[in-house]
């Protein structure tokens, strides 16, 4: 087995470079160009190849190959491949002229007002595509109600069994312990007063304001925003949402119109249902803790608060779905393609669910102080 050899001739008026012997990587004798191995090369002529006498070669070859390139690029002398093995040259055709240089690990960020600005840009743009969306999906709603939408009945009706009787559980048992919380911290308190009565009012008036649509919308948020998004994720990531723009179906009629429905009625009656477990709590836990009859429980409970408490809940708890099913059909389209893209779709829909809820929560208690309710 020849040793590989390589020798340059720039005596005539061109350029070329000898190659021979056996070129393998795993013999490890492969010899490498030296940085200033083009400098009698002559300005002009291409740099040609001799290869009559080359035997078996493998990447070991190509190593050499790519380090003359990118010494010749720097030189500026044009490689002449013609007389290269097909493969060789085909090898060598996928590599640079030049490395990319390594990242700057010093790099300064932008500042802080660029970085401002860029965050503000992309949350107005965020705001405007999901108003884009939620008008889409109302006019889609609309449609739906004179009975001139495309979308699929059937598609409904599994999403509303999946956003509501599929949650009775996770809604009904965080409810519960809600309810029995509010009930053994006020009644530890009201004791000393000897009030134990008002838990009935302290139970009833913080679930029907404000517990049982908060804690069910942070519910819906975690198992159903979670879902939706990474199900839309998914279908991005296989395609499944270019197929159907292909054929004319529109992503928002076909998907998040059934999906921000089912979750927008199904909602109040989920708020409702976890006022009553929350007030069954706080009645166990009253019963079994104070001096309290359960005939004075409920009628207590039923002067507590009126019809306006009930519907300021129900109204917060339709836009705590409407808004859960925007985000998190939104998040999924804007994911990505990869299989991590999934994941990081599903949980930016629940963070971004929670916080949300959360948010709109303290809207809807500065609007009912104002307006006295």
């Amino acid at each position: 087995m020849a040793e590989p050899e390589w020798t340059l001739d720039t005596q005539h008026t061109s350029n070329a470079l000898a190659l021979s012997g056996t070129w393998l990587a795993r013999t490890g004798n492969i010899p490498q160009f030296p940085q200033d191995g083009l400098k009698s090369a002559r300005q002009g002529p291409p740099l040609t190849f001799e290869t009559s006498h080359l035997e078996t070669w493998d990447t070991g070859l190509i190593a050499f190959l790519w380090d003359l390139k990118r010494i010749s690029h720097d030189a500026h002398i044009d490689l002449a491949l013609d007389t290269l093995p097909d493969a060789a040259r085909q090898l060598l055709a996928l590599l640079p002229d030049a490395p990319e240089a390594p990242p700057n690990p010093h790099a300064t960020s932008p500042p802080l007002l660029e970085k401002t600005g860029a965050l503000t840009l992309d949350s107005l743009t965020e705001i405007g595509a999901t108003s884009q969306l939620a008008v889409t999906t109302a006019n889609g709603a609309l449609r739906t109600l004179i009975g001139k939408s495309p979308m699929r009945l059937t598609d409904l009706m599994a999403n509303m069994k999946d956003a509501g009787p599929s949650a009775l559980i996770i809604v009904g048992i965080v409810n519960f312990l809600i309810g029995a919380i509010l009930a053994f911290v006020g009644g530890v308190q009201l004791q000393k007063f000897a009030a134990d009565i008002y838990v009935a009012s302290l139970v009833g008036i913080a679930m029907v304001r404000e517990m049982a649509a908060v804690m069910t919308a942070i519910i819906m948020a975690g198992r159903t925003g979670g879902a939706y998004a990474a199900r839309i994720a998914t279908m991005q990531g296989t395609e499944e949402i270019d197929a159907l723009n292909v054929f004319g179906i529109s992503p928002t009629t076909y998907l998040i119109l059934p999906a921000v429905l089912s979750l927008t009625t199904t909602m109040p009656f989920l708020y409702l249902y976890g006022c009553l477990i929350g007030m069954l709590g706080g009645f166990v836990v009253a019963l079994s803790m104070l001096s309290i009859t359960g005939i004075g429980y409920l009628h207590q409970t039923l002067i507590a608060f009126g019809i306006s408490q009930f519907l300021f809940g129900l109204v917060k708890s339709i836009v705590f779905g409407a808004f859960i099913g925007l985000t998190s059909c939104r998040i999924g389209l804007k994911a990505g393609r990869s299989a991590s893209d999934v994941g990081i779709a599903a949980t930016r829909a629940v963070v971004v669910g929670i916080v949300g809820v959360i948010a709109i929560d303290a809207v809807f208690a500065v609007l009912a102080n104002t307006a006295g309710l």
